[in-house]
């Protein structure tokens, strides 16, 4: 058995299962859940055809076995994409490769780039998606969590990373849109770390899985953009990595692309081609019909929207609490334990959020997710609602109670 998979720590919602073993929620209540970042608006009706259409397109059935490299025609989609959302041009043969998903390519990514024979680190955000750190370990490297400050609306602290550590980094995740702190990297900060990546020559992944729900009028920086506004247009060392999940509302999809480096992806694609992660013709063609569409992403924003416009503000009469940059969840502070507040706040009023605890790890004596929960508005904006008006009730409730 593979030693390395000892390492592995159980996954958040794992943990939140074991927290609720023996709850009862209160039966008053139907159940409400603000957990798991599983996008529940509908899917988009005209991908769902362009699915059930090629099934009866000859060349696009399942008779056959699909390239590792995805059709031209795909790629093309792709890096068409690219270039109206953030006016890069790539080339489509060698920088350009579909995937199954973001969370497959971050974690098959680090198996490709990391060279376990010399001393590995990989640092990531804390808190973080886990993928980043199982990724680290799995392919023998050593995860290195670099904090968030919220003093600067959750900004990562690079500068708390020290010089010994960068001198060993092969990769680095950066998620921008953040995952659970919704933080948007701006140009100074993409800078900063292009500088320390020239120093000492790490890959940087780029995980902009959010990148299309945001809430001011200035969309989201991508890591492409940010290195050819920097003059980096040979994106050198950098991937960034994209899925249709939470901007078609397709998680079931399993599509998404990368793009970058055109070194990296030629290796990359030789991993993924032992790996066996072709793409489905059928999943391609929907993926077609998707990326070639904007309309349908501005209507999921203006959803997401106007549910914030409408929760944040109830909650912030309970919660230390704001509107993020983007993304579709609230990290929000409490009084007391996050895992407590998660617990009774189940069995009271049947509503669940996950404990911020959760999604960070202890590093400097600090688990910067303390005291925090992380809530995916990802239901419909009433639903949304009622959990937002039973979190008050309840925080108010027990702040009256007897300690």
């Amino acid at each position: 058995m593979n030693p390395l998979l000892a390492k592995l720590q159980p996954y958040p919602f794992e943990r939140l299962r074991q927290l609720f073993t023996g709850v009862t929620p209160n039966p008053s209540y139907r159940p409400i859940s603000l957990g798991i970042g599983e996008p529940k608006h509908p899917t988009p009706a005209f991908i769902k055809q362009a699915l059930a259409r090629a099934m009866e397109t000859p060349g696009h059935d399942l008779s056959g076995y699909p390239a590792t490299a995805g059709s031209p025609e795909l790629r093309q989609a792709c890096a068409r994409w690219l270039e109206q959302r953030y006016a890069l041009k790539v080339d489509l043969a060698t920088q350009v490769l579909p995937v199954n998903g973001s969370r497959e390519a971050l974690f098959a990514l680090a198996q490709t780039v990391i060279d376990p024979t010399k001393p590995a680190v990989v640092v990531c955000p804390n808190p973080f998606y886990q993928i980043y750190e199982g990724a680290a370990l799995l392919a023998g490297a050593e995860p290195y969590y670099a904090p968030s400050d919220p003093a600067r609306n959750f900004a990562v602290d690079w500068d708390s990373v020290p010089e010994s550590v960068w001198a060993k980094t092969q990769l680095l995740y950066v998620c921008s849109p953040g995952n659970p702190t919704g933080a948007v990297m701006p140009l100074a900060e993409w800078k900063k770390l292009f500088e320390l990546q020239d120093r000492h020559g790490f890959v940087i992944a780029s995980d902009e899985c959010y990148s299309e729900i945001y809430f001011r009028d200035e969309p989201p920086l991508g890591g492409l953009e940010a290195a050819a506004k920097l003059g980096r247009g040979d994106f050198r060392r950098l991937i960034a990595l994209t899925s249709l999940s939470k901007r078609s509302n397709v998680p079931g999809m399993r599509s998404g692309f990368v793009a970058g480096d055109a070194a990296l992806i030629r290796q990359f694609l030789l991993y993924r081609t032992y790996h066996g992660s072709a793409m489905s013709p059928i999943v391609q063609s929907a993926s077609i019909a998707a990326w070639s569409d904007e309309q349908h992403v501005v209507e999921n924003r203006e959803l997401y929207r106007r549910k914030f416009a409408e929760v944040t503000p109830l909650l912030e009469q309970a919660l230390d609490v704001q509107l993020p940059d983007a993304a579709f969840y609230l990290w929000a502070g409490v009084r007391g334990s996050d895992t407590a507040f998660a617990r009774d706040l189940l069995a009271q009023y049947n509503v669940t959020v996950l404990p911020g605890s959760y999604l960070a790890r202890e590093a400097g004596g600090v688990n910067p997710g303390t005291g925090r929960i992380r809530m995916a508005l990802v239901a419909d904006t009433a639903e949304c609602v009622e959990a937002a008006q039973r979190i008050v009730q309840f925080v108010q409730n027990n702040s009256r109670s007897p300690s």
